[in-house]
């Protein structure tokens, strides 16, 4: 069977993508660790969905490691202060080089597990200019001739819309999954963008939201 590494941020885009993915790779989860406020309730939840999931194809969690905390000093998404609020648009919640860094991470690693396929969860609703098409294709290219390693990335979710998502996979264990980036008490905060887009999306897919909202 072909071996994929699926960035993986315990969210609920990458986890469906692990599942996904799973119907016709051995995948290799790779969460990167930045020095994000959230980082140790995403491995959680990570580990809940994994768990839960329970697929023969799906292999260990591999962790690794990027400076951004350094490079992003005293960010949001670092202090965990003035974190997006839901009424916010999209752009404050941009993480600069964040897609950069994780693909270059994955890349590295499967140069020497003989992993040549990344796949990232980015969704078609995506702004990010290290998001499209046309980047990926791009840095893929560099990072094949600069590790000597064929590379290539992938976005099989580019399709979907979150709430599209949610109605196809259903089924999957979906409150085991995080989209916060404030969370307390290892829960949803409820209040910040991310928790309010998730709660947008379950509402326009018509499934029931078992996630637990603190706020």
């Amino acid at each position: 069977m072909e071996k994929i590494s699926v960035l993986a941020s315990g969210g609920l885009d990458s986890s469906v993508l692990i599942a996904k993915s799973a119907t016709d790779f051995q995948v290799h989860p790779i969460y990167v660790r930045c020095g994000f406020a959230w980082e140790d309730v995403e491995l959680q939840f990570l580990q809940f969905f994994l768990d839960a999931l329970n697929s023969r194809h799906v292999m260990p969690t591999t962790v690794l490691s990027a400076p951004t905390a350094v490079l992003y000093g005293d960010h949001w998404s670092v202090s965990g202060a003035r974190v997006p609020a839901a009424d916010e648009p999209d752009e404050n919640t941009y993480l600069p080089g964040r897609n950069i860094l994780l693909i270059s991470l994955a890349a590295i690693w499967g140069s020497t597990h003989s992993v040549s396929r990344i796949a990232i969860g980015s969704l078609g609703s995506n702004p990010f200019p290290d998001a499209t098409p046309g980047f990926f294709a791009s840095f893929a290219r560099s990072l094949s001739m600069g590790l000597r390693h064929d590379v290539l990335i992938e976005a099989p979710l580019s399709n979907f819309h979150k709430e599209d998502l949610i109605k196809e996979f259903k089924d999957l264990p979906l409150e085991l999954t995080l989209t916060c980036m404030a969370p307390r008490d290892g829960q949803h905060c409820g209040r910040c963008n991310k928790c309010f887009e998730r709660q947008q999306a379950f509402h326009k897919a018509g499934v029931i939201d078992r996630t637990i909202y603190l706020g």
